[in-house]
């Protein structure tokens, strides 16, 4: 990601062109440079470029078992509900279930307006406190799950893609039949060798499709690693190269029992219906994290 002082010295370039006494004889011109402009003084601001972009949730169950796989149901079907109060599309990419109606892992694509800015802050790990389900005794469990949101992009100037360094492979996906029926060897999934991140896409029909979206969500994620690492670089921080999905690491908790409480670590935000938290009303923790 660029430095400030580079950022500063095109910022000087583009006030030059506006400032020719001729800027304004091709307007159409004049206009890409006006948006340039406000797109680095958003970049200088600290503004993320891609503010504005659909976004790719996944959410991997961690440690917990059972228990986490379901946190992991609950934490998509929250992010669903919210989606649909903001009026944006969602589509499943790829899921990996259990027995259980929970998830190992499940990822899904969200279309809207201001998406990635308002669930960028919603990565990392989450903590569900509650009397199991699965436990026959019924005793409390703590369970784990990792949010992980990136925007969907199809070309990042920030990023070199090198696709000699990623390894294609392909799989069978259920079709309409179910589990085991109707099978197509249209499942893709993408390696990227530098960085060991994968991503596998078995929403489309043909593997072509697949592993198109499998790279957009692949550019994605490096664009994230990148920006990461340069807010670390900024506030002097070290960057983990690995967030630990158990204790200790979590950005929020999720309490059902011995009482009832939502409070996010990072802002100190808290909300006592915790019912309506699952049922999609989050906007709490988003605006308090814009605010901090």
């Amino acid at each position: 990601m660029r430095e400030k002082d580079e950022i500063n010295k095109e910022l000087e370039k583009v006030e030059e062109k506006m400032n020719d006494p001729h800027f304004w004889d091709d307007k159409e011109a004049a206009q890409k440079v006006i948006s340039r402009y406000q797109e680095l003084k958003d970049e200088l601001e600290g503004v993320g470029k891609y503010d504005k972009s659909d976004a790719i949730i996944t959410i991997f169950g961690g440690a917990g078992g059972t228990d986490a796989e379901d946190f992991a149901r609950m934490l998509l079907e929250m992010y669903l509900k919210f989606a649909a109060k903001k009026g944006w599309t969602c589509s499943l990419l790829h899921s990996n279930h259990n027995d259980h109606g929970g998830y190992r892992n499940v990822t899904v694509e969200v279309s809207g307006k201001n998406v990635f800015g308002t669930l960028q802050n919603e990565s990392g790990v989450h903590r569900l406190v509650r009397i199991s389900p699965f436990d026959s005794n019924k005793k409390r469990h703590t369970a784990f799950a990792m949010v992980e949101v990136v925007p969907k992009l199809k070309q990042v100037k920030d990023i070199d893609l090198d696709e000699n360094e990623v390894r294609v492979e392909f799989s069978k996906s259920s079709g309409p039949g179910g589990q085991n029926v109707n099978k197509r060897e249209t499942a893709v999934r993408v390696v990227h060798e530098p960085t060991d991140t994968s991503i596998v896409v078995s929403s489309e029909r043909s593997q072509e499709q697949n592993r198109q979206k499998a790279l957009e969500i692949l550019r994605g994620k490096l664009y994230h690693m990148l920006e990461e690492e340069r807010r670390a670089k900024e506030e002097g921080m070290q960057v983990s190269k690995t967030t630990d999905n158990e204790w200790g690491s979590q950005i929020r908790s999720y309490v059902l029992h011995p009482y009832k409480l939502v409070k996010d670590h990072r802002t100190n935000t808290e909300v006592r219906d915790v019912e309506s938290v699952f049922e999609g009303d989050i906007e709490p923790f988003i605006e308090a994290m814009k605010e901090s």
